[in-house]
């Protein structure tokens, strides 16, 4: 049985309230429901959101030796973020990079990750669904 975290960064607490024409128009909270239902077969699914990138690595350090994968949606980190970058290095679970949004149809500082080279994969521009993608990426892995 699988244990996979759900990371979410800045911002992201305002789903469903923020940019719905980007982000679309739904809460994570819900849609986090509903993959709890799709995903029943996996031991453990949780979540964590946090607008403070001390406490995204510190979740990363915590669940980095004894989860099976990360999906972590850095937000605005991604561009920014060596701290995250090296936190995703030193642990040994996989991480998966998601956004909702097509990052490249975006501004052009979105078009480049730090952290993406010290990720497993990236799933991008597919809305609340690229969390489902790279939860079936562990669970079919």
């Amino acid at each position: 049985m699988k244990k996979i975290l759900i990371l979410n960064g800045p911002n992201l607490n305002l789903l469903g309230r923020r940019e719905p024409g980007i982000y679309g128009a739904r809460g994570f909270e819900d849609y986090f429901e509903e993959l709890k239902q799709r995903f029943a077969d996996v031991a453990e699914l949780s979540y964590f959101q946090s607008n403070h990138e001390g406490d995204l690595l510190d979740k990363l350090h915590e669940v980095g030796f004894s989860y099976d994968g990360v999906v972590l949606n850095a937000g605005a980190y991604t561009h920014t973020s060596i701290a995250l970058q090296d936190a995703i290095r030193g642990i040994q679970t996989p991480v998966v990079e998601v956004h909702i949004s097509n990052v490249h149809e975006r501004e052009e500082f979105r078009h480049r990750s730090l952290i993406s080279c010290a990720c497993r994969g990236v799933i991008c521009g597919f809305g609340l669904d690229s969390y489902r993608l790279a939860i079936e990426s562990f669970v079919n892995a």
